[in-house]
């Protein structure tokens, strides 16, 4: 039986870290699913360093929510995967979304969370307490609010959680959730 993977993401997810691990994922004949606050055609963004001393941001490609927050079961899927992007801002603010990434930690599941995906995993702060994890550089306060130890590298491995910095470091991220999936 193919296992189940549930993405989590909303308007302005990042382009790459939402199409990246969704084809990952299919490539490898997982049966994947999108979910957003409603089920819609979701808006990704683009962000890239040129020349600024933050990121800009430009429109993305089109990708479509397949259900809803509220219409998750949790227990119907193997792993999470939380990309970044201005996304985990507001979704972080669903009264599901704390249910859902609450489920992965209890049943010690794998969690993918790149860049921004930090500030989502701040709604289960139980879980986070006492971790180490890496995250895009303007979460570190956040992750360190809500007891978890920053680590300054690209992709960092703790238990079920794998953690990455940002969409570069995609490929390292992918090949360890796949591993803890497989």
């Amino acid at each position: 039986m193919s296992k189940k993977v549930l993405i989590l993401a909303g308007d302005a997810v990042e382009s790459l870290e939402i199409y990246y691990p969704y084809f990952r994922c299919l490539e490898e004949g997982f049966d994947v699913k999108i979910s957003a606050p409603s089920q819609k055609k979701l808006h990704t963004v683009v962000h890239d360093f040129v020349g600024w001393d933050t990121y800009t941001e430009k429109q993305g490609y089109l990708i479509d929510a397949h259900l809803a927050f509220e219409d998750v079961n949790p227990e119907e899927y193997d792993g999470l995967i939380i990309p970044g992007g201005r996304a985990p801002e507001y979704i972080r603010l669903n009264e599901n979304v704390p249910r859902i990434v609450a489920h992965f930690f209890k049943e010690n599941k794998p969690v993918a969370a790149v860049c921004h995906a930090s500030l989502v995993l701040t709604t289960v702060r139980q879980y986070l307490e006492g971790r180490e994890l890496t995250a895009y550089i303007a979460c570190k306060p956040e992750v360190e609010a809500a007891g978890a130890t920053y680590i300054e590298k690209p992709l960092h491995v703790e238990g079920n959680l794998v953690s990455g910095h940002a969409w570069p470091d995609l490929p390292g991220l992918m090949k360890e959730f796949i591993k803890q999936l497989t």
